[in-house]
């Protein structure tokens, strides 16, 4: 079903009016909606399922036939912290951890980092704004602007783990299974493309972060956030 996304201000008397010149042109030229065409909206909250009343050249109007729960959003919150990666493959990984369903990206300012950016990229509210869309989901993904890791709220975390090429032991798997109470939020940090430097993790296990091992070989940097991601909302 097409999705829009919406705010609670434009929303009134079981009518959604959609003002945004973008999604506007979305609707009439690439999904060609007509009047009387159900669609579906979502404003962070809610799901609406609505019947398009009118289409004007900058207003489209909405009757809402239908107000439910989210239903595709973890209980457990699960935040990523990601090592800032270049152009394409931080963009990509924003996209599938969104369609995967984490809480949270927080891109990572670390030593060995290549990407140089001190500031949230708009771009990156964007790709989330349509990835939400495409995967059907209700809350948007919070890009926070970027930290160091010292910067970074442990003490908020139940969980907080890190995978890490050295670690021969704890693979993520026992580690998830020996965690006998259900978390309320979980924190998974992914290095840059050149990794954690030794000092770097030695302060993330001083935070009682754990250092996992995700396998014998050595996956980049966007594999490993898309691979965690999938496993942790999978298991929560």
């Amino acid at each position: 079903m097409i999705s829009v996304i919406i705010s609670k201000e434009n929303i009134a008397n079981e009518i959604i009016e959609i003002v945004d010149k973008n999604d506007i042109n979305h609707l009439k030229n690439a999904f060609r909606v007509k009047e009387g065409e159900v669609i579906r909206a979502v404003d962070g909250e809610y799901e609406y399922i609505c019947e398009v009343l009118s289409i004007e050249k900058k207003i489209i109007e909405l009757k809402i036939m239908q107000k439910n729960e989210d239903i595709f959003s973890s209980e457990v919150e699960i935040d990523a912290a990601i090592g800032i990666l270049k152009n394409d493959k931080m963009d990509l990984t924003i996209q599938k951890l969104t369609e995967i369903g984490v809480t949270r990206i927080i891109p990572l300012l670390t030593k060995r980092g290549i990407a140089k950016i001190t500031e949230k990229k708009d771009k990156w509210d964007l790709i989330v704004k349509e990835a939400t869309k495409q995967c059907q989901a209700v809350k948007l993904v919070q890009i926070q602007e970027p930290k160091k890791l010292q910067d970074l709220k442990f003490e908020e975390y139940n969980l907080a783990i890190v995978p890490y090429e050295c670690e021969g032991e704890n693979s993520l798997r026992n580690i998830l299974n020996n965690f006998k109470t259900k978390p309320k939020k979980v924190l998974y940090i992914i290095g840059p493309e050149g990794g954690f430097e030794k000092e770097e993790i030695d302060f993330l296990i001083e935070k009682r972060v754990i250092p996992v091992s995700l396998g014998k070989r050595i996956l980049r940097a966007e594999t490993a956030s898309i691979i965690v991601g999938g496993i942790l909302v999978n298991e929560y």
